[in-house]
């Protein structure tokens, strides 16, 4: 008997080598995930400006940004703004001033493709040969009521669809539909039981690399995992001789392994 209903991961007409210059930019998830790309020794910029919840101020960092990727991943966390009434320009951060300098919007569908769409084209002028995942948080938004944040991540999915349809080079990537239908279960979720916990992030990572990561890729992330486990290594005593030697057999495997990707 099947206890658990599996998400299919559509593949791609490509897929991702070791040291592919990536950006992440979007929701805290786009932070944990990019995360993993770091830990592996992939040259990774993660939410350069800090996190950005929606396709807006998504927008605002590929402006601002110096970054040429071959791979971008947006993760929409939110299709809800906060606009200075002011200037009327959509802020990214508040940065703990009064709410009664802002009011709260609801991006459309249409804004929603628009913002993302400028992305893509913005990033597609540095390099032509861009491939763009985009994703939805699976991360709820409680303070907008369980409905209301449920309505929000409809208007995302709906977006990220009409991107996907309007630029052959953007993937839709499934992590939402992963943690909410595949991993259906609060042992997944964090304390606050609204963020997935970290195994379920590596999880999602797992099934990322299955689908879309390259044999050879495949191989590097094997030929790594050891000698990353050797360097977290913590010994009873740091100061022996031992481990001294331990230490500096390992950073000249690392050396090895970093001079044979050309890293």
């Amino acid at each position: 008997m099947n206890f658990r209903t599996i998400v299919d991961i559509d593949k791609t007409n490509f897929q991702i080598e070791p040291m592919e210059q990536m950006l992440f930019v979007g929701s805290c998830f786009a932070d944990s995930i990019g995360r993993r790309f770091q830990e592996e020794r992939f040259p990774v910029v993660v939410n350069p400006d800090g996190v950005m919840y929606n396709p807006v101020s998504i927008l605002h960092t590929v402006q601002r940004i110096d970054c040429s990727p071959s791979v971008a991943f947006f993760t929409l966390g939110t299709n809800h703004v906060y606009r200075l009434k002011e200037t009327g320009e959509i802020v990214d951060n508040c940065q703990k001033r009064p709410q009664r300098l802002f009011s709260e919007e609801e991006l459309t569908v249409e804004q929603c493709v628009d913002a993302l769409s400028e992305c893509v084209r913005c990033l597609q002028q540095r390099r032509h040969s861009l491939r763009v995942f985009v994703s939805v948080s699976p991360i709820r938004y409680a303070k907008y009521g369980f409905h209301g944040s449920q309505l929000s991540k409809a208007t995302l999915l709906l977006a990220a669809e009409e991107l996907v349809r309007h630029f052959p080079c953007v993937t839709y990537f499934p992590a939402y539909e992963i943690v909410l239908d595949e991993l259906r279960d609060y042992r997944f979720y964090q304390t606050d039981m609204l963020h997935p916990s970290a195994q379920a992030v590596e999880y999602i990572w797992e099934r990322f690399v299955e689908v879309h990561f390259s044999p050879r890729a495949k191989q590097y992330l094997s030929e790594w995992k050891p000698i990353k486990e050797a360097l977290a290594h913590r010994p009873f005593n740091p100061e022996s001789q031992e481990y001294q030697t331990f230490l500096e057999e390992t950073r000249q495997r690392e050396r090895d392994f970093l001079a044979r990707y050309n890293i």
